[in-house]
């Protein structure tokens, strides 16, 4: 009988240690590029444009590449500020409605490598209605693979209303961007989550 009680004391500590672990220990994987549909993990497709929706010069090109360590979207092109441009980027809408309650998660996580200095993650929410509006965050890069966390409190609104905090309650995309200088993009990445 005495063994009964250790058990049932036992499965109460680890199901209290279960229910004690924020959300954020685990996080949520949007892509790791294995689908094999075009889709990421959370149902929808990326969408890759540039500057020249508004007048601009940069070139780019986009895909899944095979790389020694699994798939990995592969971003490519020239960035000019030529004619008031300067940016390419792939961009995940984060569900078909428009919007993803990320609240419960700290930040963004992007597993990456590349070259070049000029790349950051873009967020829009439901308060970044003009195009041009969003909420950038550098992304350091190297030629090797290494995960960077970008906090949502380190998000800072450019061309938002009101100064606005990133609305995590309704994110609508995350962007990977080349952008801000004259030169050659060159970025794969391996994975991308909320932590």
């Amino acid at each position: 009988m005495r063994w009964h009680l250790w058990l049932m004391r036992g499965l109460f500590l680890v199901a209290l240690t279960v229910s004690a672990q924020s959300p954020e220990a685990h996080g949520v994987l949007l892509d790791d590029f294995s689908r094999t549909d075009g889709r990421s993990l959370v149902g929808t497709r990326w969408e890759g444009f540039t500057d020249r929706v508004m007048g601009g010069r940069s070139d780019m090109s986009a895909g899944v590449i095979q790389t020694a360590d699994g798939p990995a979207m592969h971003m490519t092109g020239r960035v000019t500020t030529e004619n008031n441009g300067g940016f390419i980027q792939v961009r995940l809408p984060l569900s078909e409605n428009g919007r993803f309650d990320a609240s419960q998660y700290r930040g963004v996580a992007v597993t990456v490598r590349g070259s070049g200095d000029n790349y950051y993650v873009h967020l829009r929410t439901a308060h970044t209605r003009m195009p041009w509006a969003h909420y950038p965050q550098k992304l350091p890069v190297t030629g090797e693979w290494h995960r960077v966390e970008l906090p949502f409190t380190e998000f800072e609104g450019e061309l938002t209303l009101g100064g606005r905090p990133v609305d995590t309650n309704r994110l609508r995309s995350i962007a990977i961007v080349a952008a801000k200088a004259d030169f050659q993009a060159d970025i794969q990445v391996r994975d991308i989550a909320l932590y």
